[in-house]
C-alpha cells in the first residue's frame, strides 16, 4: 500500500474533533436526581416569570426535565436516575418506605435517557399525588430516615461503572434545612451520625453529592444547619450557597440549570516546569462548537443502528486480507517498507507534556497572537500530591510581576507554542464570575502571521472623510450601541430550529415548539426617531442629497454595459458557429479535436453553460444534439 505523504503528515489542528473538543470517554456521567417530596415542597411556593405562583416540586421537575433534554442531545450517552424521597409509596431494590425510584418500561432505573422517559416526566406533577403521594418520612415516634433511605438507594443506583471511567454525582434538590429538626435527644443524635456517615459512604465511593437548597419565602435556607456537615462544606462553598440562595426566583431557577451540569476535564496533561520538577493540570474546553448531532444508518427492516466493518481484499484472489497491510514510500526506484509502529514513530512529534520554556511581559502577547479557542488550566492532586500548591505559587507569581508563561505543547501529530495566562477568580454578590487559573492561549509560528499589503502605492489616491463625515459616523456608532452585549445572549438559530423539529418527532408534539431567533435586526429599535435622524444624516454626509438618483443612474449604468458585453460574445459565438458541420464534427468524433474555445461557439450559440472542462464541453454538446 503506497504512503500518501499528505494523509501521514496532514496537519490535523483544524480538526473540529481533536483532544480539546471531544470530551473523553473517560468523563461518562452516572447522575441520580434526589428530589425532596413532602408536602412542604408543594405547599411552599414563590413568585415565578409570569407572577404567576410556584411550587419548589415544580422548580425542580421543571429544572430535570430541562436538563434531560438537554443530555439526550449533548451527552446522549450519560445515564440518569430520578428518586424521589418522603414519598407514600415505595419502589426501590432495597424495599425501603418513603423512597420511590421513578421510572418507564423497557428502561433500566439507571440508563440513558429516553424520549418516553421525557414525555412522561413533563406530567409527573399531574399524576405525582394519585400514584406515588407525599408524606413526611421523618416524625416522632418513628424511626424511619427517609434522607438514610435515599441516599443508600441513590448509592446502590451508582454501583454500576468504575469511579475511573465515570463520573458519579447525586443532586439534591430541598427545601427542608433541617430534616431532623421535629425530632429531639437522643433518637435525632443518632439518626443524624447514621445519615451522615452514610454520605460519607458514598463520598469514599467516589460519589459526590451536591445540594440544591430551595429558599422558602418566610425564611431562607440555612445550610450551616445540617448540610454543612454533611457534604463537608468549607466556608468557600458556603458563600456559594448563601448567594445562591439570595437570588429571586427566576433567577434561582437559572442558577439551579447551571448547576446540573458538571465541567468536565478534556484531558489530564504533566507541565515540566523544570527537569526533575512536573505537576498535573486539568484541561477544560471553554468554548467549542455546536454542531447537529451525526447521522445513524439503520437497518431499514429491524430499524436497528447498522454497524459499519471495513476489510481489504485481495486483487487477484479476492479474499480477506487477515495481516495487517504494509506501506510503502517509492524513493530513486525503490519501494520502503514502513512497519506500523515505524509509522507511529516517525508521526509522532512529542510526548503530549506541557514544557516550560520561559516568561514574558504581558505587553508581548498581541490580539492576533490568539489561533483558536483557549483551553482553561487548572491543578490536580489526584495523582501529584502538590500540584495546586505549585500552581499556585507560579499564579501568584506570574499575576503579580504581570508576565506570562511560554511553553511548547505537542502531541502525537502536532506541535504548538502555547502562551499561560494567569487569570484571577472574579467574584460577585451572585458568587464566582471567573474561577483562577490559567488560560492556554495557541500561538502562531511566524510562516501564520501575514502581513498587512498595501493595495495603494500612493495615499494621495485614497478617499479621505471630512470631519463632518467622521461626526455623522460617530453620531451613529454612540445611537446604535448596544448594551451589556455578551455572545451567550445568542442562540444559533438554525440548530435550535434543528433540535425542535427533533423534539416534536421523538416525543409525538402536536405543535413545534416555537423558537425565537434573536439573530433578527430590532426594527422597532431600528425604527426611533433618534436613530432614524442619525442614520439619515449620515447618508446625507457621504453620499449627498442626491443619494437615491446617483445610486440609481449607477445601477442602470453597471446593469447596461454587462447586459451589451453579453449580447457582444453571443453575436460572435453565433457567427463562427455557422462555420463548423457541427453533426459531421458528433458522428465523426472529431469534437475532441477541437479547442476549447471552439467548443463555446456552440454552446453560447445556443444560451448553454460555458463552464468546465473539455470533455465536460463535449458532453453537453452531445447531449444538446441527442447523440
Amino acid at each position: 500500500m503506497e504512503l500518501d505523504p499528505d494523509d501521514v503528515f496532514r496537519d490535523e489542528e483544524d480538526d473540529p474533533d481533536s483532544e480539546f473538543y471531544q470530551e473523553r470517554d473517560a468523563t461518562k456521567e452516572l447522575l441520580v436526581y434526589l428530589v425532596d417530596a413532602s408536602p412542604k415542597m408543594f405547599s411552599t411556593t414563590s413568585p415565578a416569570e409570569d407572577e404567576k405562583e410556584a411550587s419548589h416540586f415544580e422548580v425542580a421537575v421543571n429544572c430535570i426535565a430541562q436538563s434531560l433534554r438537554t443530555q439526550i442531545i449533548n451527552r446522549s450517552y450519560d445515564e440518569v436516575a430520578i428518586c424521589f424521597y418522603n414519598t407514600r409509596e415505595k419502589k426501590n431494590l432495597q424495599d425501603l418506605n418513603c423512597v420511590y425510584v421513578y421510572n418507564v418500561p423497557e428502561r433500566d432505573d439507571l440508563d440513558r435517557p429516553t424520549a418516553r422517559l421525557i414525555k412522561e416526566f413533563d406530567h409527573i406533577e399531574d399524576r405525582f399525588s394519585k400514584e406515588i403521594g407525599s408524606k413526611y418520612g421523618i416524625e416522632p415516634g418513628s424511626r424511619d430516615n427517609s434522607l438514610y433511605s435515599a441516599l443508600w438507594v441513590a448509592q446502590a443506583l451508582l454501583r454500576k461503572g468504575s469511579a475511573k471511567t465515570a463520573d458519579k454525582r447525586i443532586l439534591l434538590f430541598t427545601n427542608e434545612d433541617d430534616p431532623f429538626g421535629c425530632i429531639k435527644g437522643v433518637i435525632k443524635a443518632d439518626m443524624m451520625r447514621t445519615t451522615f456517615q452514610r454520605a460519607k459512604d458514598a463520598q469514599d465511593l467516589g460519589i459526590s453529592i451536591e445540594l440544591l437548597p430551595l429558599s422558602r419565602p418566610d425564611e431562607e435556607f440555612n445550610v450551616s444547619i445540617f448540610y454543612a456537615e454533611m457534604l463537608g462544606l468549607e466556608d468557600d462553598e458556603l458563600d456559594q450557597f448563601k448567594a445562591l440562595i439570595g437570588e429571586r426566583f427566576e433567577d434561582l431557577k437559572d442558577q439551579l440549570r447551571k448547576r446540573l451540569f458538571k465541567k468536565r476535564k478534556v484531558r489530564r496533561i504533566q507541565f515540566i516546569i523544570t527537569n526533575g520538577l512536573s505537576i498535573e493540570l486539568n484541561t477544560y474546553a471553554l468554548i467549542r462548537p455546536t454542531n447537529p448531532g451525526t447521522t445513524t444508518w439503520l437497518d431499514s427492516v429491524s430499524n436497528l443502528p447498522i454497524k459499519i466493518e471495513k476489510a481489504l481484499l485481495c486483487v487477484d484472489t479476492g479474499t480477506v486480507i487477515q495481516e495487517p497491510p504494509k506501506r510503502f514510500q517509492p524513493y530513486k526506484n525503490e519501494n520502503i517498507v514502513f512497519s506500523v509502529d515505524e509509522l507511529s514513530e516517525i508521526k509522532r512529534v512529542s510526548t503530549g507534556h506541557l514544557r516550560l520554556l520561559g516568561f514574558k511581559p504581558l505587553s508581548c502577547l498581541k490580539d492576533y497572537h490568539n489561533l483558536r479557542p483557549s483551553t482553561f488550566l487548572f491543578p490536580s492532586d489526584e495523582e501529584m500530591i502538590g500540584s495546586a500548591r505549585i500552581f499556585i505559587a507560579l499564579h501568584r507569581s506570574m499575576t503579580r510581576l504581570k508576565r506570562f508563561a511560554v511553553a511548547f505543547y505537542g502531541n502525537s501529530t502536532q506541535s504548538r507554542l502555547v502562551a499561560l495566562v494567569a487569570q484571577d477568580e472574579i467574584t460577585t454578590s451572585r458568587g464566582q464570575v471567573e474561577p483562577p487559573g490559567m488560560h492556554l492561549i495557541y500561538l502562531p509560528y511566524s510562516d501564520d502571521i501575514r502581513h498587512i499589503e498595501e493595495f495603494h502605492a500612493d495615499s494621495n489616491d485614497l478617499p479621505h472623510a471630512t470631519d463632518d463625515q467622521i461626526k455623522a459616523a460617530s453620531a451613529v456608532v454612540r445611537r446604535i450601541d448596544l448594551k451589556d452585549f455578551s455572545v451567550c445572549q445568542f442562540s444559533n438559530p438554525a440548530l435550535q430550529r434543528h433540535y425542535a423539529v427533533l423534539q416534536a418527532l421523538a416525543l409525538d408534539e402536536d405543535e413545534m415548539p416555537e423558537m425565537k431567533d434573536e439573530t433578527v435586526p430590532d426594527e422597532e429599535g431600528m425604527s426611533r426617531p433618534g436613530i432614524v435622524k442619525a442614520l439619515e444624516e449620515f447618508k446625507l454626509s457621504v453620499y449627498g442629497e442626491n443619494y437615491n438618483e446617483e445610486s440609481d443612474l449607477a445601477s442602470k449604468g453597471k446593469a447596461n454595459e454587462a447586459s451589451k458585453k453579453r449580447k457582444a460574445i453571443a453575436e460572435n459565438a453565433a457567427k463562427a458557429y455557422t462555420n463548423y458541420n457541427w453533426s459531421d464534427l458528433a458522428d465523426n468524433g472529431q469534437l475532441k479535436e477541437l479547442a476549447v474555445t471552439e467548443l463555446k461557439y456552440y454552446l453560447a450559440a445556443h444560451n448553454l453553460p460555458v463552464s468546465g472542462k473539455k470533455e465536460l464541453l463535449i458532453s453537453r454538446i452531445l447531449s444538446h444534439m441527442g447523440k
